[in-house]
């Protein structure tokens, strides 16, 4: 019998406060751990995540974080290695011609300052490199300070998003 194991190749990253995360794709048999994994990011990150306002994030929002095609969009899902919690969840979504990627990031709410977002944009970095992409780009509501700085350390530069002056479109150019 084939296992997730057996599937999604597992990668282990040490975030910058030495907080090891177990990293492996998700499938459509995760969806009940994400429902519950958006139970515990805060409102505001959900809400920026998803870019509306949500108490809950229901099948709709997960089907496209779990039934994915593993190479044009990916879902990775982050374990703490110690408890083997879901702590994070980061997805790329690239385009028809593989030359753009946008990416998305959430973390816990009780896993946030450890660097797990960092590290989640690393990785996501590191995989559309090896995919061939030329870019990935992130849209963010303007009020989302903290991912916006967080991109921008990261080599992203910011462009305001023609016709809508609440969202700014990131850009990390790999060309």
């Amino acid at each position: 019998m084939t296992t997730l194991a057996d599937l999604a190749p597992i990668t282990e990253l040490t975030t910058r406060d030495g907080t090891v995360l177990t990293v492996r794709p998700a499938f459509a048999e995760d969806e009940a751990a994400l429902e519950a994994f958006f139970d515990l990011v805060n409102a505001e990150d959900r809400r920026f995540r998803f870019l509306a306002a949500s108490q809950h994030v229901g099948h709709d929002q997960l089907q496209p974080l779990t039934h994915v095609d593993h190479w044009r969009t990916e879902s990775f899902l982050g374990y703490d290695r110690k408890s083997g919690e879901l702590v994070a969840s980061a997805m790329l979504a690239c385009d028809a011609k593989m030359h753009t990627g946008e990416i998305a990031v959430s973390v816990r709410g009780d896993y946030r300052g450890k660097g797990v977002g960092w590290t989640m944009l690393d990785l996501l970095a590191a995989e559309a490199q090896r995919r061939g992409l030329k870019r990935v780009i992130s849209i963010e509501d303007r009020d989302n300070h903290a991912a916006i700085e967080l991109e921008r350390e990261k080599g992203f530069t910011a462009h305001g998003l023609d016709g809508d002056p609440h969202l700014v479109l990131l850009e990390k150019r790999f060309d």
